[in-house]
């Protein structure tokens, strides 16, 4: 639980640092694009304290491309 409000308190420091800047100079886009990947960040990182598990991006990779490879190797042999 320690490691939730850690992250809790982490994720709201660099907001609060960050976007008053942001907003100041009226980088809305930045804006929305630093919040939405802060509250991924967040996501993640309480997901991680709890140990939940979080799938691997380089699964979801391979799911992609390796019909593809195979199309080649098929190709090349």
């Amino acid at each position: 639980m320690l490691g939730v409000a850690g992250t809790i308190v982490a994720a709201i420091l660099m907001m609060a640092f960050e976007i008053p800047n942001l907003w100041k100079k009226k980088l809305r886009k930045e804006l929305w694009v630093f919040s939405i990947l802060m509250l991924m960040a967040a996501g993640l990182g309480i997901a991680h304290s709890l140990d939940l598990p979080i799938p691997n991006p380089i699964n979801g990779i391979t799911i992609i491309f390796k019909p593809l490879s195979d199309f080649v190797y098929g190709m090349l042999k």
